[in-house]
């Protein structure tokens, strides 16, 4: 046979994503709300990271490491709003496949940066809570920085390794079937083996899901435990207050990821869910979590309102 791979194998540069295939009167509106939402994400987000560094009073544990969850979801929103405007705005349903992948890459960092981070806030409130004669010894802010740079090289480490493993297969096919890149629809164009892929993406399921799950469940509980014991009214409130304001944004994130993550293993799923479940987990966590924090850690509220009037919106 004298069939050359180029034959074989789809090289192109350029796939095809699915679309919202939108007729002409609802472009408008569609890009004035992806716009409107992609703004709301920015300046929340912003006002949170500002305030935080902004504020020695906020240059605590709690709040260093709560500083990295913004930041994580200015990554998510920014991988994936402007291509959603791009492609409302102009009807355009190709995208470069390099882009696809730098995309896919930093839509993997935001949702294993998000567990991470979270992760990392429920090890700082279980030693507030159930150990607090040793949270100034235990939480220094060398102890701190290893935990931050801990949460993003082992993030960093996981998903690298996933797109490598992805980087190194044949593609022979260029349409999506979905509204952005991820490495499950990368993976849906290859005509080669998957196993280790899979092998592998599973991997990270279970340490995200099993292990990084299991340790934020086991310390709100403990948590839990500590406050209904503890006889001090105002303790038990602001502890109480402060996990619900986390366990708020996990089970957020975690009821929108496990529904995503389940929906690309039934395949007779309606594929408009899968999208809508797809976009939600890169759109909602984005807009609540500076608002949940926001408004449910008074410190913060305090801080924000402050910021507002003096640096914002100065009278």
């Amino acid at each position: 046979m004298c069939i050359k791979m180029d034959n074989l194998y789809n090289t192109s540069s350029t796939l095809v994503l699915s679309g919202f295939n939108l007729p002409p009167e609802s472009v408008i509106p569609a890009f004035l709300f992806a716009t409107l939402s992609y703004m709301i994400i920015l300046f929340s987000n912003l006002i949170l990271i500002l305030t935080i560094v902004l504020n020695k009073s906020l240059h605590q544990p709690m709040y260093l490491i709560l500083l990295n969850l913004p930041i994580n979801d200015l990554i998510g929103s920014t991988a994936l709003f402007p291509q959603i405007i791009k492609e409302v705005l102009t009807n355009s349903r190709t995208m470069q496949y390099s882009a696809c992948v730098v995309q896919a890459f930093f839509i993997h960092i935001y949702a294993g940066g998000t567990v991470f981070i979270l992760t990392a806030m429920a090890y700082d409130r279980y030693i507030a809570i159930c150990c607090p004669l040793k949270y100034n010894t235990v939480m220094t802010n060398a102890h701190i920085m290893k935990i931050i740079t801990t949460v993003w090289i082992s993030c960093l480490i996981l998903i690298t390794v996933l797109f490598i493993l992805l980087l190194r297969l044949p593609r022979c096919r260029s349409e999506m079937t979905h509204l952005y890149c991820d490495n499950p629809s990368l993976l849906s164009l290859v005509c080669a083996n998957t196993t280790i892929n899979n092998i592998y993406g599973l991997f990270i399921v279970a340490l995200t899901q099993v292990i990084a799950n299991g340790m934020i469940l086991y310390t709100y509980l403990q948590i839990l435990v500590a406050c209904f014991r503890s006889k001090r009214s105002d303790t038990k409130t602001k502890a109480l207050q402060t996990c619900a304001t986390h366990l708020t944004v996990f089970l957020l994130l975690e009821c929108l990821g496990l529904f995503t993550i389940i929906s690309y293993r039934i395949k007779n799923i309606s594929p408009h869910l899968r999208r809508f479940m797809g976009v939600s987990t890169l759109i909602f966590p984005p807009t609540v979590n500076p608002i949940i924090y926001g408004l449910k850690t008074k410190e913060i509220k305090e801080k924000v309102v402050h910021f507002l009037r003096n640096k914002i919106l100065p009278s």
